[in-house]
């Protein structure tokens, strides 16, 4: 309870960080792991190094995220680390937990579109969340909410340039008709997560009173 005190945080803020990173990890291995739709941001682009420069997503991605929440650290303070290292054990702890199970809709993987309305759904939700209450699950998060708060663009639009600028250039590897349904499904969860992060007068405060 002392380290509440110290770092300032909400019980409620908490609870609501680790439902928001659950529900992402249900979505990201329920919909999106089976679903053949890729994604932008950090793990687009660990997925790209590793195709044209055969470095591992295991290490490209530590380092990546790692860069990210230093950003975020150095920008938002340590609040947003406590909120955000919640977040991302919730999310790890959730994605394994899902992994014991069977996909719930196999049938997805041949329903492109679907796949993408659902997975951007869970995506926006869940991040969104999180987002909101001053916590980012992932890197891709952390980076948005950096850069966002230092240009004083809404998020949505932040992640929207980040994720298609990725999904460009995963186009010199992954074909454009598999890319389309991509696409779709960064232009609906960005613009979800902004929504949820500023639903309501005051979006962070609400959440943490």
């Amino acid at each position: 309870m002392k380290l509440f005190h110290s770092l300032d945080l909400k019980l409620k803020s908490c609870l609501i960080a680790l439902f928001g990173s659950a529900f992402l990890a249900f979505g990201l291995y329920h919909v999106h792991s089976f679903s053949g739709v890729t994604e932008g941001g950090v793990l687009g682009m660990t997925l790209l190094l590793d195709h044209w420069f055969h470095i591992s997503p295991s290490v490209s991605g530590f380092i990546m995220n790692l860069a990210c929440y230093a950003m975020g650290w150095k920008l938002l303070g340590r609040q947003f680390i406590a909120y955000s290292i919640l977040s991302s054990a919730s999310f790890s702890l959730s994605y394994r937990i899902c992994e014991q199970f069977p996909p719930l809709w196999p049938q997805l993987a041949d329903m492109p579109l679907a796949a993408s309305l659902l997975g951007a759904v869970f995506v926006g939700v869940g991040a969104g969340l999180c987002v909101r209450i001053g916590g980012a699950p992932g890197g891709d998060d952390a980076l948005a909410m950096s850069l966002s708060h230092v240009t004083h663009i809404k998020i949505q639009w932040i992640y929207l340039l980040s994720d298609f600028a990725v999904l460009v250039l995963s186009l010199s590897y992954i074909p454009l008709n598999r890319m389309v349904y991509s696409i779709l499904t960064v232009l609906l969860s960005g613009q979800i997560i902004g929504f949820v992060q500023t639903a309501g007068t005051h979006p962070v405060e609400n959440m943490e009173t």
